[in-house]
């Protein structure tokens, strides 16, 4: 006979090293793990007036110190279709489901949308609040629901995809920190669509392994393929994918960096009027790439992503952050921000 999952349980002075990719040794006081959602107002209630922090996988957070509240982590990965439309289909995943393993099964299931987004760390229930993105592809165009409590309201929300005001690296869920607590994602997936492939050498790897006609499982094998070449696995080395967002700046301050730099990196904005440029390009010629103080450092293949080489705290983590974004700054007139949330300090 086997013991029940609890609905949900409450441990004391836990490490959260295992709970973050950066590897960092932080604890927390008070640390609520959620099984059943439905239970999650009597979970709340156990910890009532202490402050919440949410973590998925920690793939996209930086703890630049002890929290001082109590980490909410969510266990549910049920994973299924809702309905099957003619041309797409609703999926619904709970907030613990990795994404990567979703990403793959909605393809198993015949569906698309999701292939450029392969091998990005983290949980379902995280995707929204930082609107993940890679290759041309942000995932806020494919959620129609957000489903969530809402500790401002003491009650049950279900957001639509104009209510989650999604752009880029943005939503309301980050807007409005620690407001809503995530605790399952519906999509919107197509049986087909157009593929995204020219972007960051796509279609290049396509044509590498042979592939003519690519489907989307040959693009979710092809983003694999290029992001275990260029990110480090941050099951080996600690890290939480890109650090820096790419600016997005006005078309006239892009034209003048650009009679500067002719090489560096261009991409579409969020309107005629912007452009969005490289900060990896400009982190590298800024000589920062591969570059390590201590245990922290810049990854030597990809300029984005900020290394633990081992025993980094948090708060040397970000202190080598800021001097990467002074350095571009000061040869670029930049500003360059992290895109992981910062836990114990300000950017």
């Amino acid at each position: 006979m086997t013991n029940a999952v609890p609905a949900w349980s409450l441990h004391q002075n836990a490490s959260l090293r295992p709970l973050n990719t950066f590897h960092v040794d932080a604890r927390a006081a008070r640390l609520l793990r959620v099984s059943d959602p439905q239970a999650l107002p009597e979970a709340l209630a156990s910890v009532a007036g202490a402050p919440l922090l949410v973590l998925g996988s920690g793939s996209n957070v930086l703890l630049a110190a002890d929290p001082q509240a109590t980490v909410l982590v969510f266990d549910n990965r049920d994973l299924h279709i809702l309905e099957h439309r003619a041309d797409h289909a609703i999926v619904r995943a709970g907030a613990g489901v990795i994404w990567h393993e979703l990403v793959l099964w909605s393809l198993a299931e015949g569906l698309s949308g999701l292939e450029n987004l392969a091998l990005i760390p983290g949980t379902a229930g995280a995707a929204p609040i930082q609107n993940i993105g890679a290759y041309g592809v942000q995932v806020g165009e494919f959620i129609q629901t957000v489903e969530a409590w809402d500790t401002q309201e003491q009650g049950w929300v279900r957001l639509d995809q104009d209510a989650c005001r999604f752009a880029y690296r943005d939503s309301v869920f980050k807007a409005e920190a620690d407001r809503y607590l995530i605790t399952a994602v519906e999509f919107r997936l197509p049986l087909l669509h157009e593929l995204r492939l020219d972007y960051a050498g796509i279609r290049e790897e396509l044509q590498a392994q042979g592939i003519q006609q690519p489907v989307s499982a040959d693009v979710a094998n092809a983003v694999i393929a290029i992001r275990r070449r260029k990110l480090p696995d941050p099951e080996v080395l600690g890290n939480a994918g890109s650090f820096f967002k790419n600016p997005i700046l006005p078309l006239e301050q892009v034209e003048v960096l650009l009679q500067h730099y002719p090489a560096l990196p261009v991409f579409p904005g969020n309107d005629a009027a912007s452009r969005k440029v490289s900060a990896a390009w400009m982190i590298e010629a800024s000589g920062w790439k591969g570059r390590r103080e201590g245990d922290a450092g810049v990854s030597p293949d990809h300029a984005l992503v900020l290394v633990n080489h081992g025993h980094a705290t948090g708060a040397e983590l970000l202190a080598f952050a800021r001097r990467v974004s002074a350095a571009v700054l000061e040869k670029f007139g930049v500003p360059i921000e992290p895109e992981p949330r910062l836990i114990g300090a300000q950017w």
